[in-house]
């Protein structure tokens, strides 16, 4: 019986270190400062983006996971905003944030995460 439990605790482990998977995470701010920021402007939809390299590649697309951690905005409005992660490659992506109607955001930040399964190995 010891010797099955071995077995099975060996291979389970085995199986686990297969299945790794490749993960980058960072953080992001976007605030005035940021050419091109509009979203503490005016009034209508407002869109500002900025780009994210992975510090290595990733193997193969790997996806994208945002969230929103920190967020100024002016109390006289609603708070509308949406955080997207477009043109994901395995170099990097898009972090884009709309904001629309009469909505003002003064600084908005988060933290990314990419994920990318390892590939399967090979039988020989």
């Amino acid at each position: 019986m010891k010797t099955f439990a071995f077995f099975f605790t060996f291979f389970f482990l085995s199986v686990l270190a297969c299945a790794q998977s490749s993960i980058q995470s960072g953080s992001f701010n976007l605030n005035p400062t940021v050419t091109g920021y509009t979203l503490d402007k005016s009034s209508g939809e407002r869109t500002t983006s900025i780009e994210v390299t992975f510090d290595k590649p990733f193997d193969k697309k790997p996806k994208v996971v945002l969230s929103t951690v920190m967020l100024d905005a002016d109390n006289k409005a609603n708070v509308r905003y949406k955080i997207e992660a477009n043109s994901v490659s395995r170099d990097g992506f898009m972090i884009k944030v709309t904001s629309w109607a009469d909505s003002k955001i003064f600084n908005i930040g988060g933290s990314w995460l990419a994920y990318a399964d390892a590939e399967p190995a090979q039988a020989k």
